[in-house]
């Protein structure tokens, strides 16, 4: 029978999977509306972008709301204080994923230019925007987000939102940019017409290089800031929600990467990108597509190693920061939940992997010319 130290580590690496699964799916669809204006020469090139992701776009956003969800369920503190501190954040981000599915259903209703031009303005910055915020949000977290907590277990956020726009938070802004515009780019070079296939693979390679630059620069800040938190000890760990019974001190994120082992992840990230990028100059776009999604999965897998066991460490006081250990729900919660997911969670990955092979094809001129008026 798993015990609760079991379920709490579980859930960790759950709730690590489904970032990730978010990061792939939803990424390869904000990644073609970032790059649609940008390769897309004339407005059937710009259509042929928009509907390589016609068929998925709106089944990846449930890869968000599903993770959000998780993060309730399993560490209620955490999703209280990231929801308070980050709200205007968030708040920009639900207004810029509202332009998405706005902006698909209605650019194509009207013959203008006009009209056509400002929706693509508008769907480049739901899809931009969330992506930049999501790497802020991380980079914050690295820092440690400024949080107290009460005697009553209450988190109070006294940052602001311009703060949460420092230098190396937006540097992690840039590094989630750059990885998703090399993921949405090997998705359009897999998926789209020959021209804009081939400025999507010249996109995978710049933006690869771009990646492992931004990434490489943030493990040497971190470095040299000395940036990071550690765990000395900590209380009852078979008690919920405790979070003012641990000794927290600063040491930096990468002392976690003594152990070799450890590096297989910031490994996987910079190869990945690598390999996406010589895929891509060799016009593979389906293989390019595999290691950009494994680049991804480093580079999360990286961030979710150097924090741990934190999930979101305070900066004004360390030992109110909230960690996997004493931010959970109760043994009940998550046994519940663990048994729901690994029923669940399988039948989705089944299903939504067989609509991406039903639906592999690639999408061209031609074909949005014959239905002109039955496609995005």
């Amino acid at each position: 029978m798993l015990d609760y130290e079991m379920l709490k580590l579980i859930w960790w690496l759950l709730i690590g999977v489904l970032l990730i699964g978010f990061a792939i799916a939803d990424g390869l669809d904000m990644g073609a509306g970032i790059l649609m204006p940008l390769i897309g020469r004339s407005d059937n090139e710009r259509r042929v972008v928009i509907n390589t992701i016609a068929p998925h776009w709106d089944g990846n956003q449930v890869w968000l709301i599903t993770a959000g969800g998780a993060i309730f369920a399993a560490w209620p503190p955490v999703y209280a204080t990231a929801f308070s501190g980050f709200y205007f954040a968030m708040l920009l981000v639900l207004l810029a994923l509202f332009f998405r599915p706005v902006g698909f259903d209605y650019r194509s209703k009207i013959e203008s230019p006009r009209w056509r031009g400002w929706w693509d303005r508008l769907i480049w910055f739901g899809s931009f925007v969330p992506t930049l915020v999501f790497g802020v949000a991380f980079g914050n977290l690295l820092q440690g987000v400024p949080f107290r907590v009460d005697d009553m277990m209450r988190a109070f956020y006294d940052g602001s939102f311009f703060g949460l726009l420092n230098p190396f938070a937006l540097l992690c802004g840039l590094i989630s940019v750059a990885m998703i515009v090399m993921h949405g780019g090997a998705w359009l070079l897999a998926r789209a017409d020959r021209a804009v296939a081939e400025r999507a693979g010249r996109v995978v390679q710049l933006a690869a290089l771009a990646l492992i630059a931004l990434f490489a620069l943030a493990g040497f800040w971190v470095s040299a800031s000395g940036m990071g938190y550690h765990l000395d000890s900590i209380g009852n760990t078979n008690a919920a929600m405790h979070l003012l019974d641990k000794q927290v001190s600063t040491q930096s994120w990468l002392a976690r990467f003594g152990n070799p082992l450890m590096w297989i992840a910031p490994l996987l990230a910079v190869a990945g990108a690598l390999v996406a990028a010589g895929l891509a100059r060799a016009g593979r776009g389906g293989q390019a597509f595999v290691a950009t999604s494994l680049s991804m999965a480093g580079v999360i897998a990286t961030a979710g190693l150097a924090l741990f066991p934190f999930v979101m460490p305070s900066s004004l006081a360390p030992q109110a920061s909230l960690t996997l250990w004493d931010a959970t729900s109760s043994e009940l919660t998550l046994r519940i939940m663990f048994w729901v997911a690994l029923v669940m969670v399988p039948i989705i990955l089944a299903y939504t992997s067989w609509c991406y092979i039903r639906m592999w094809r690639r999408i061209t001129v031609e074909h949005i010319e014959s239905d002109a008026h039955g496609l995005y």
